[in-house]
């Protein structure tokens, strides 16, 4: 686990090479073909880089070291500091999934099934948009693979031995 001292400066120098870049998360994103909120992650250390995609991120933003790229290429530890939910972007955030939770929930179990979307298998975006207003907008993409609850059948758990019923 990196230390959260240690995490912080990656995580600035990672931040200081996407600046001398002059490119934007969705600059980078289109060069590599990740997401902009997929690039944003590995710039905070929240994802790791694959070795195929390792080399277009280096193209994509040159101050990146071999250092920073060796380390990014390490599963992170993920995690966020318990004060960032009062970030007021990030409290709104967590307010609309609050209050459409349950509603998306009951659609999800409705179209689908009962299960949960993967937050593992996911990916996410963020784009602007012009509103029929002409007032911009800010459209978040959540794309989760479905995953269905399992029934809990005694003789498919794999990690008990069989079982004689007499």
């Amino acid at each position: 686990m990196e230390e959260s001292s240690a995490r912080a400066e990656v995580v600035r120098s990672l931040m200081e090479a996407k600046a001398e870049s002059g490119k934007s998360f969705s600059d980078v994103a289109a060069e590599t073909g990740l997401t902009n909120v997929y690039v944003a992650q590995l710039l905070r250390r929240q994802a790791q880089v694959k070795p195929d995609t390792a080399p277009k991120l280096r193209a994509a933003l040159p101050a990146l070291t071999d250092d920073l790229v060796n380390l990014m290429m390490q599963p992170p530890f993920r995690s966020y500091h318990p004060d960032i939910v009062h970030e007021p972007a990030i409290y709104r955030l967590n307010e609309a999934v609050m209050h459409f939770g349950e509603s998306i929930k009951e659609i999800i179990n409705e179209e689908f099934g009962d299960g949960i979307m993967s937050a593992i298998d996911f990916y996410c975006s963020v784009d602007k948009v012009q509103g029929a207003d002409g007032k911009d907008r800010v459209v978040v993409t959540f794309d989760g693979k479905y995953l269905p609850y399992t029934e809990q059948k005694s003789e498919h758990m794999m990690s008990r031995p069989a079982r004689k019923t007499s």
